[in-house]
């Protein structure tokens, strides 16, 4: 009788484990470990100086690859994308976990290998208005390969596997985002609990971040305004940001926050958190800001109704007044303020909890192994097998 053998994925698509840069990061960091746990061979492919070796959060058990790629704002996803595969396809994992619709380019490289292939499609990247009309077109047709030549597709949002399905004919499993809810954290100094307003968001113009200035340009006259972002690039509202943070005593640009306690310690004191995403599916921040406790105000979209429900918040439309006056009612009524926190708390608890998350993964993962009985847990890994 042969020698059973540890399940093996490959996660692309990402700029490396760990790493802090945005939700699909976030997502790899608390999933790769999970996998350890549950009997898998994870290796995590990266991009070079993106993740720090003696970051205590690393766990050893998870291998990393580094490959080579182009770095631009249009070429890195597709180059660094293109790389990872090809390496993984040579390594042949029993499955490959891909984060992004814009690698879906490179799945007939996997299918060739027998490589199944579970895809992330993520928003619908073709609507964000950061990206050219070449960039758009280029999402839209990794999409159309993705719906196409993979073996199966998560949707982080119910909004977007609708989306699918209309448009491509397929829809996928859903798995959202998960959050954790913080203990108790202290408070920003020079802040005061529920008195400041507060946006968390990276400075591109569909996340509303224009008119949030316009509105916060107001609002900082009689309270505090918290700004964490960027756009990661530089431009015109990195610019705009400092700017009205060194005319205005009350408006703090903090740039991007690295520490999730400080983070966290934000969310769960802010009087009123604005949410401007307007395309997207479960945006990851937004979880984590309910389960933070965030006293929330989401640009209404559907995808924003799906993820806070009836109580979880309130809405507002994209124009400065209207962004304005919903902040400022929220920041002048403390009884609100704490049923909005309990409410976006509980939900958050019952809906996105990492737990349930990863276990989700794990489950539509191990469904793409060609014989999971055999493929259980044991001493022998796929990095040994393949030195």
């Amino acid at each position: 009788m042969g020698s059973r053998r540890t399940p093996s994925v490959a996660v692309i698509g990402t700029r490396g484990y760990p790493s802090y840069y945005g939700g699909f990061e976030t997502a790899v960091r608390r999933l790769a470990p999970y996998l350890v746990d549950h009997g898998w061979d994870v290796t995590v492919y990266g991009r070079p100086d993106t993740t720090d070796p003696a970051d205590p959060e690393r766990d050893g058990r998870v291998h990393t690859r580094v490959t080579k790629g182009i770095d631009s704002r249009t070429l890195s996803t597709l180059s660094y994308g293109l790389t990872s595969t090809m390496d993984a396809a040579r390594r042949r994992p029993d499955v490959a976990l891909i984060m992004n619709v814009a690698n879906g380019f490179w799945l007939p490289l996997l299918k060739l290998r027998g490589i199944p292939t579970v895809v992330n499609v993520d928003g619908l990247e073709w609507e964000r208005e950061k990206w050219s009309a070449l960039g758009k077109a280029v999402f839209r047709a990794g999409a159309r390969v993705t719906a196409r030549l993979s073996t199966e597709r998560i949707v982080d949002a119910r909004t977007i596997g609708a989306a699918w399905q209309t448009r491509f004919g397929v829809n996928g499993t859903f798995i959202p985002y998960g959050a954790d809810v913080p203990p108790p954290l202290p408070i920003e100094p020079g802040l005061t609990h529920r008195g400041y307003a507060l946006a968390v968001a990276r400075f591109v113009p569909e996340n509303t971040v224009g008119p949030f200035f316009d509105a916060a340009e107001r609002l900082a006259a009689d309270h505090d305004v918290i700004v964490v972002g960027s756009s990661g690039y530089g431009g015109e509202l990195d610019e705009r940001a400092r700017a009205l943070s060194q005319r205005l005593p009350r408006f703090h640009w903090l740039g991007h926050v690295h520490d999730d306690h400080r983070l966290h310690s934000l969310w769960q004191h802010a009087g009123a958190y604005f949410h401007g995403h307007s395309v997207g599916g479960t945006n990851p921040a937004l979880v984590q800001a309910m389960a933070c406790g965030a006293p929330i105000v989401a640009r209404d979209t559907p995808h924003s109704r799906e993820v806070l429900g009836a109580d979880a918040g309130e809405f507002t439309g994209p124009q400065p007044a209207a962004i304005e006056s919903a902040l400022r009612s929220l920041l002048s009524d403390p009884a609100r303020q704490e049923q909005l926190s309990e409410a976006a708390t509980l939900r958050a608890r019952e809906a996105y909890s990492w737990e349930s998350v990863n276990a989700s993964y794990e489950a539509l993962l191990r469904a793409q192994l060609p014989d999971a009985a055999t493929l259980t847990t044991t001493t022998e890994s796929q990095s040994d097998r393949e030195r």
